[in-house]
């Protein structure tokens, strides 16, 4: 059905925490939910310092967008929460390295604070 919307999951990444799927698909187009810096196992990195929780929720937004079928060159526009806009810099070469020549779209929002301590959350469109 064309105009159905479709849940997508993997267990590459971790399980919500809360009332919502890892992805949807509509049209053609995925739309990631926030990814916090978690383990597939679902084991909370918070403590850890900026760069492996970046690495991390990161990891969980191509493990989701692989579940779909995807790969991340079909990642069209990143959205990332980042607590204190000193991370920056360092999110900033964390995504080029990931990415490496695909350059999606992207927004930067330096956030106060985020659940459970976490300092970065990422949220992601793919297309088809």
């Amino acid at each position: 059905m064309p105009n159905s919307i479709k849940a997508i999951t993997t267990q590459a990444a971790p399980q919500p925490f809360g009332h919502y799927v890892q992805a949807t698909e509509a049209a053609g187009v995925v739309y990631v939910s926030g990814q916090l810096a978690a383990r597939a196992d679902g084991a909370s990195l918070a403590d850890q310092p900026f760069e492996i929780q970046a690495r991390q929720a990161l990891a969980n937004i191509i493990a989701i967008v692989d579940g779909a079928g995807l790969s991340r060159d079909r990642i069209a526009k990143v959205t990332a929460y980042i607590v204190g806009v000193e991370y920056w810099p360092a999110f900033n070469a964390i995504y080029a390295d990931v990415f490496g020549a695909h350059r999606p779209a992207r927004a930067v929002v330096p956030v106060p604070e985020l659940h459970h301590g976490y300092l970065i959350e990422l949220e992601a469109i793919a297309v088809r």
